[in-house]
Parts: C-alpha cells; structure tokens; sequence
C-alpha cells in the first residue's frame, strides 16, 4: 500500500512549541484520512528547528465506495417538509427518491446516496492544505503580503504519495502561494542547496547526508553520548539536566558539543547560582568533579554546526558572555549578602500577597506564629521554628531572587549562613518550599517540617476565607499542589496533626485580620494558648458559638469553611492514595466517621479496612451488612422512623437471636479497646468474629415476622449489627468490587 511523506519546511521553530506541533500534525492528518475512510497502518511525525515532518504508511489507493440510506418524510408531507428533505439530501425532485413502508407509520420517502471512492491523492490534496491553514500554533501571524498564520515563515511544502516499492507521486495543491514539490533543504550553512526525495527512506538518508538528524531523540542521544565522553575525558561528569537536553535538541539539526572554561573564582558563587546562570542565559551545561562533586570550572555548549576552526570562535564567544553573567550573579549575591535578612524581610510590607488576605509581611506574621505552634507536634523548637518562618520569605526582595525566581529559599538558606543563623533555621528557609512537585523530596528535618506546614496551611486556609478555592480545572494559586505538599509531608514524617483544629483557629485568625478585630485575635490566640491546636469536636463547637456571640456574627460561617477544606483534603488524600494503588472508596468510608482529622490515622485505618476485606470473613461480613442494611432501610421506610436501638434479650425466640446478640456485645467492647490504642488490625479481626453468627442468623430467622413486636427487636437487632460495624468504618460507603 502507498506512503505518504509530508514536510513542512519554514523558519525556526521555537523549542517550546515543537513536540507539540509534531503531533498535532500527525493527528490533524490522520483523523482526516480516517474520515474520508482512508484507514492507514501507523503514522510518525518528526520535527527539527526548520521543519516538521509526517510519514503516514499503508494508506490505501483509493477510500471505498459508500451507500447511505437517508430517510424522509412521510408521503403525503407539506412542501416545505419534502424541499428540505431534498435540499438535504442533494437531490434534484422527489422522483430520485424511494418509497418504503412501515406497518405501523405508513410509506415514506428514502434517499439512497451512493458515493464513488476517491483517489487518495486527491483526498490527501484537500487535507494538508486545510490542516496547514487551521494549525493550531499557540502563537503564530501573517508573514509577507500572504493571508497564511504561521510560527515563522512558511517557505516550502514537501509532499509525495506513492508505493513503498515504486516512484512516488507529487500530491499537488497550493497554499497562500507555495506549490508543494518533492524538494526540500539541509542544514542552514552547511548543506543549504535544496534536493530532490523519493520517499521517507530516501529522505531520512539524504537529510543525514546535507547534516540533519531528523530524529529529535537521536538528537538527544547524541548530546548525551558526547557530553558523557567529552567530560570523562577531562576527569568529569555532566550535571544532569534533561530538560536542556530537549531544549538543545530542539534548537540544532547537527548537534555538536564543545567544551569552554571560565574563570574559577566565580566557583565562590553558590553552584546553583553557576548552574542557572549558565543554563539560562547560554542553555549550557555544568561540569563537576566526578570524585569530589564539586563543581568545575568547565561548560558544554551544543552547536549547531561543525567549525573550521573546531570551535575555538563559537566557545570563546560564549565563554565572554558566560563571564560576563557570571560577574553580574557575583556582584548580586555580595550585594545582597551586606544587607541582614531581618532588614529584607521589612520590605515584604510593599508587596501585597493578596488584595483580601494583606501583605507578604502579615502573611509571614501568620505563618511565624504558626510554625512557633505547630513545632510541638513536629518535635521542633519552637524558637527556632518561628525565627526560620520569619526570615522564609526574606530572600524574595534580594537582587539573586529577583533576577532568579527559581533560586527562592536556596539563596535564603545561604544568606542565613552567611549571617550566623542556626542551619536547622537556614535548611527550613531552603526546604519550606518543598516539596515543590510529586517527584521531589518532602521536609524531613522538625524545624523544616513545621515551616513547610504552616507556609501552605496557612495559604489553603486564607483562600478558603476568601472563598478562592480551586474550580473544576482551574487553580491558580496551586491549593491543590499545596494540599499535597501537606498530605506527603504528614505521611512521611508519620506526623499527628488534627486538621479541623488548625482549619478553624487559621480561619478565625485570618478573619481577625481581614475585619480588624483584635478582640477576636486575642480570643483566638488565648484559645490556642490553653488549649494547643489538637482541640476536640465539642470545643470547637463551644469556641464558634462563643466568637459568633461576642466577637464575630459570622463565626458559624467561617467555622464552614474550616469543615469544608478538610473535604477539600479528603479528595486531595484520595488522588494521593489511589496513586498509590489504594481505594478511593475505602476512604470515604473512613472519612464519614466523626471526628477524622489525623490523617496519618485515617491512612493506616484505610490499609487495616483493605487487609480485612480482601479475607474472606471481610467480603462475607461485607454482604451481611448489605444484607442488614437494606433490609433495615426498606423497613423503615415502609414504618415511617427509625429501628435503632437496644434490642430486648427477653424477646428473642430463637438460639441464633441470643448467640448474635451475644457476639455482638463481645465484639463490640473488643472494637472499642482496640480503637482506643488505634489497633485497627484488631478491631477488624474483632469484627470477623460477627460471621459466624450473622451468617447463621440470617440462615435461620425470619427477621419480618408476623408478629409486630418480634420484627421489631429483629429489626433492632439488625441496627446493632450495622452499628457495631460502622464504628471502624461506614461500610455502607464501600463499593462492591
């Protein structure tokens, strides 16, 4: 079957925009022979820095032949009825319809349309012009006098169509006035001649040959496997960075790799400042000391051709810009390193955090006292806790950050050095930050915990307040990242936090702030002062009734909130543990029981539940709930109220009643000891002990008897069972599986 061989030649393509313009090509393309039922066997799209390139093979000669029956209106229909069902149809009267009957509708007109195939190639020269003209360029505009939107100018169209074994066709069209043709280019400078090609093979070779490596991954192979060999033969190692990588390979067509050095007192510069500015402003790569991990005096650049002079031009030229931003990082880092972190940090009161929540530095206050509260119950002093979120933010107003970004908390961390600060304080400013995504580390030092908390607790309980919480996929202050970072920072430290207390003593603190009332921030922090921040249901119900009557009339809202963004932290738990392979249904089941907060608590109670139910006493114990509570919720609704309740051992007619109910009140003392010291593998092996019974029970008694007063203490009955399970978990939240 034939192949088709598309190439778009233009300009430079940005680096940012290639992997994804090579498959939009590729699909665009492809969708379009499959709707004009050209069915191809697999399809592959290229891209370099001037073209992009889609081999499409097994397409057939022609798209088959079609027959669609359209059906009408009845016979006998208004005019107007029976002119659009002509016009829709594309037929000239209704003479060149049929008529069929319908036992029960009575005769109807059918339009029979039947389509010849078509040559691909005239199909394939009606697509590539509409997907060329509709490419969806994240940023694209007209070149030249033509209509034609492009990333940068279109020069020429290469496209042919033909056998794998035979000559191919040249599919002809014209686009804003390039006429496609079976030539195109090689490398800029080195081989600009334009070439003829047959097919994707030919093409493939005689691009290699004119120095174009089409592959983007070969490319980045080959950046690789020269970067590797040309440090290991000076003693050193490439500082790994894939993301240069692919932004080399998408800015050569002939990689080629050289080395530079530049002068080894910038080494006194933090090597992460070296690192990014070398990156940045030149997008190349550091060398360090394969022994000591030091970083060298060295970089790897990539060009784009082979020099006469091997280079020497090209590495002096970006040696001198490379010393020159060196210099700059120099004199920014000694600047910055003359003024305190204290004083900095007085410049956060300019910057405003958000319009409804303050500035940088009322934000930082509310952290400060935070991290001081949180530090108990991370084991963490709470002295330097609060000094390091004091100073976690003071590194944004310095000249490193500024021209930096991504340098927050590390330059933090090396002025604090600098400075005298104690290292558990300068590693939090550093690592309050993380983790920054789901591959990176979390806070594992006590002072680096409760920084990192307090930093995105405080962020997600301020956006609860001001009701700017994440909408379906838009988020764009990161709350969902944020809770995360919490969630993964809690597990791995196997940290006890109660959330709901932290959600309600920052929202009433945030609100303080946003009303200015400062007799509700002293209630506040005299609260958190007598109590800590682990308080219990009845307390917080006591603490907003007492705030709604003396300090605030919208206690009760704001408590809301509180109760909502621990929801909103159930679903952020769910993604976490189903992507670790666990049932998102399992925690909504551990979630309904009152007062789940702890979310280390919640996790291991999750693992407990999904051990029991993947025995058989767990999935028996599971459908004999089921069984009891829907026998339970037909009942009453039937009664019109509730059966809860204890039922009466004196009314029980059969052994299989009394020995239930026996189990029941052994098994349920068993649970709550073992609930008490959080021995969830416990209170499962204590809830298999009910199969037995229950499985006998429902054997051997009628639970709707005829006697009103007997279904009723059966139906009791029934709600201890159901009881007595939902105490390690609401079962009824359990999916079947």
């Amino acid at each position: 079957m034939p192949d088709l061989l598309l190439e778009l030649f233009s300009e430079e393509i940005p680096a940012r925009m290639q992997a994804r313009a090579a498959e939009d090509l590729r699909k665009l393309v492809t969708d379009a022979l499959v709707d004009a039922g050209l069915v191809y066997e697999a399809a592959r799209a290229f891209v370099t820095p001037r073209r992009l390139t889609l081999n499409v093979t097994g397409v057939p000669a022609r798209s088959p032949d079609s027959r669609e029956e359209r059906k009408g209106p009845r016979v006998g229909a208004p005019e107007q009825a029976l002119a659009g069902f002509l016009k829709a149809a594309g037929l000239a009267s209704i003479d060149q319809a049929t008529v069929q009957s319908d036992p029960k509708k009575g005769d109807f007109y059918v339009a029979v349309l039947e389509k010849p195939g078509r040559d691909a190639k005239d199909v394939i020269a009606e697509i590539v012009p509409d997907v060329i003209r509709r490419f969806p360029w994240p940023k694209s505009m007209r070149w030249g006098s033509g209509w034609l939107r492009w990333v940068r100018p279109l020069q020429s169209i290469l496209c042919v169509f033909g056998p794998e074994t035979e000559d191919t066709d040249v599919v002809e069209f014209e686009v804003d006035g390039i006429r496609s043709g079976r030539s195109t280019r090689g490398h800029r400078f080195m081989a600009p001649e334009t070439f003829e090609v047959r097919r994707f093979d030919d093409y493939v070779e005689k691009l290699e040959n004119a120095f174009v490596v089409l592959d983007s991954a070969r490319r980045m192979d080959i950046i690789r496997g020269d970067a590797g060999t040309l440090a290991f033969a000076q003693g050193l190692e490439v500082v790994e960075d894939e993301g240069l990588v692919a932004e080399v390979a998408g800015l050569v067509e002939w990689p080629t790799v050289l080395m530079g050095t530049f002068d080894p007192a910038f080494l006194a510069i933090p090597p992460e400042v070296v690192r990014l500015t070398i990156r940045a402003n030149q997008k190349c790569f550091v060398l360090r000391d394969a022994s000591t991990g030091e970083l060298a005096n060295r970089f790897l650049l990539v060009s784009n051709l082979v020099a006469e002079d091997g280079g020497a031009e090209i590495i002096a030229g970006n040696g001198r810009v490379i010393a020159a931003r060196l210099s700059d990082a120099r004199f920014f880092f000694d600047t910055d390193r003359r003024v305190k972190l204290e004083e900095q940090a007085k410049k956060l009161h300019n910057i405003i955090f958000h319009e409804k929540l303050g500035t940088q530095a009322e934000r930082v206050e509310r952290v400060a006292r935070l991290a001081r509260e949180l530090a108990p119950l991370v084991g963490a002093d709470p002295e330097l806790a609060e000094r390091a979120a004091r100073l976690a933010k003071a590194d944004l107003v310095t000249e490193m950050v500024g021209e930096f970004p991504e340098l927050q908390g590390v330059m933090g961390r090396y002025y604090a050095l600098d400075q005298g600060e104690d290292p558990q304080v300068a590693d939090a400013i550093r690592d309050h930050y993380r983790p920054a995504g789901a591959g990176d580390e979390v806070p594992t030092a006590p002072v680096s915990m409760a920084v990192a908390l307090a930093d995105r607790l405080d962020m997600l309980a301020g956006f609860w307040a001001i009701d700017e919480k994440p909408t379906g996929s838009k988020d764009p202050y990161a709350l969902r990242r944020a809770a995360l970072g919490v969630i993964r920072t809690v597990l791995q430290n196997q940290l006890r936090l109660h959330l709901h207390s932290i959600f309600v003593m920052l929202a009433y603190r945030i609100e303080s702030q946003i009303s200015a009332d400062e007799a509700l921030a002293q209630a506040i922090d005299s609260t958190i002062a007598t109590h800590g921040l682990s308080l219990s249901a009845e307390l917080h119900e006591r603490i907003a009734d007492e705030i709604s009557r003396t300090h605030q009339p919208n206690g009760r809202k704001t408590a809301a909130s509180a109760a909502d963004l621990l929801v909103f932290f159930a679903d952020r738990l769910k993604v976490q543990l189903r992507d670790e392979g666990a049932r998102h249904d399992l925690v909504d089941a551990v979630f309904a029981l009152p007062g789940q907060d702890d979310l280390l608590m919640i996790v291991r109670r999750v693992e407990a539940l999904a051990a029991f139910l993947d025995s058989e006493d767990g999935a028996s114990l599971l459908t004999a709930y089921r069984r009891a509570a829907n026998i339970l919720r037909i009942e009453e609704k039937k009664d019109g109220r509730s059966h809860a309740g204890y039922p009466d051992q004196g009314a029980f007619a059969q052994d299989e009643e009394r020995q239930l109910f026996t189990r029941i009140e052994e098994v349920g003392s068993e649970v709550e000891a073992a609930l008490r010291v959080e021995d969830f593998a416990a209170a499962m092996a204590a809830l298999a002990r009910l199969r037995g019974p229950v499985d006998t029970f429902f054997e051997a008694v009628t639970v709707n008897a005829e006697d009103p007063a007997l279904r009723d203490n059966r139906l009791r009955l029934l709600s201890q069972i159901r009881g007595s399970i939902d105490r390690v978990a609401d079962f009824s939240r359990i999916e079947s599986h």
